[in-house]
């Protein structure tokens, strides 16, 4: 059978045969391209669909021209074919026509392409890979810190071998910029707990005791840590990001190629700036929280600015001072230590860097909370 009425503008045809045993034969002639492929596909499709056959035999004696748009139409031909059951031939193909079949991989298509299941492994599959990472896990960490070490001990020993450059950079990065926020929350969770705390005092006119439980509460144990999570979200982050971004981009093999030590190069900077920074972050935020609690004493407690003062001045001490700064000291090593080694750890793509980046944050924060338990701990038995 012809194709009835082909329009002027076409430059193709077909005619279906069925032979004696019921198998059927689509006879092509012409050009198959992407000027007509949905056409052809069309016409095609529409006049076996409604037969029963035992095969399709695609003659491609007459075809003249076949491009990768012909090949697509070939192949939902033998997928028709495979949803009637019916074998699929093709015969009397060219020497251009087989080798852009050749190029598509025409014969590699299946009629129906099942997508496998991925499967779910067991519990003892997961656990033992868990394992093994966490493994490898600790050992890189073990050789990172070594290797932190050991080039913080060479910087010491050469200090024109350290990056000052970079160092002051990571200084105003961590320091300077973090100041307004830092500033900000701890004048509101200073004003937060006076306020709080004068509810209750208020009741046995002890309004004077607000300045002592403000100045303590920020100076020993408040301060350090706001200071220290207010890093590791804005610093951490950005170690474990930028670090992670050279790993996928090669920039860390380049380094280490060209003869510098990574380590020394992009960790000791980091981690020299938040070990000087982060302490005085600290103090600005025990000021701007007994700040806050001065604004509520004076304006809701009616008590004098200088009696404020002099409060706060009697109830702290250097030792309470300095108990927070040396706190703060270790939450900074702590925070660029975590940042970096996270960034180092990146493989794959954009995703692993978004991962680490979240990673160094929780495990930032995690430590922070555990090793200010542990001094909690020790300031206790030590008093």
């Amino acid at each position: 059978m012809a194709n009835p009425d082909p329009l002027p503008f076409e430059t193709w045809s077909y005619e279906v045969s069925e032979s004696s045993t019921g198998g059927v034969t689509l006879d092509l002639k012409g050009s198959m391209d992407a000027t007509n492929s949905a056409s052809i596909l069309r016409a095609a499709v529409h006049a076996i669909q409604d037969r029963s056959f035992p095969s399709l035999t695609i003659d491609l004696e007459n075809v003249t021209y076949l491009d990768d748009f012909g090949a697509l139409v070939l192949v939902q031909l033998k997928q028709v074919a495979a949803k009637k059951n019916a074998d699929f031939h093709l015969m009397n193909a060219s020497a251009d026509v087989s080798r852009m079949l050749s190029i598509v991989r025409f014969e590699s298509l299946e009629g129906r392409y099942v997508i496998p299941k991925k499967r779910t492994p067991n519990v003892f599959l997961r656990l033992g890979d868990d394992a093994l990472r966490h493994w490898m896990e600790a050992r890189y960490l073990i050789s990172f810190t070594g290797s932190v070490f050991l080039q913080l001990a060479y910087v010491f020993s050469y200090p024109r071998k350290l990056r000052l450059d970079d160092t002051l950079l990571c200084m105003r990065r961590t320091g300077v910029d973090a100041l307004p926020i830092v500033g900000l929350i701890s004048f509101l969770l200073g004003l937060i707990m006076a306020f709080m705390s004068s509810v209750q005092l208020q009741q046995f006119g002890a309004n004077i005791y607000v300045a002592s439980l403000v100045s303590l509460s920020m100076t020993r144990e408040l301060g350090p840590i706001m200071t220290a999570i207010i890093v590791a979200g804005r610093s951490g982050s950005s170690f474990a990001a930028e670090l992670g971004t050279m790993k996928i981009s090669e920039e860390v093999d380049a380094l280490f190629t060209m003869g510098f030590d990574p380590t020394r190069f992009l960790v000791v900077p980091k981690l020299l700036a938040s070990l000087i920074v982060v302490p005085f972050l600290t103090l600005f935020s025990d000021l701007f929280a007994i700040l806050g609690g001065l604004l509520v004493g004076v304006t809701m407690l009616n008590l004098t600015v200088s009696g404020y003062i002099s409060q706060t001045i009697w109830t702290l001490t250097l030792f309470d001072v300095f108990w927070g700064f040396g706190k703060s000291a270790v939450f900074a090593i702590l925070i660029a230590w975590i940042g970096c080694f996270r960034g180092f750890r990146v493989k794959g793509g954009a995703a692993s860097v978004g991962e680490a980046t979240t990673s160094a944050v929780v495990s930032s924060l995690f430590l922070i909370i555990l090793t200010d338990s542990m001094f909690s701990v020790i300031l206790r038995y030590w008093g």
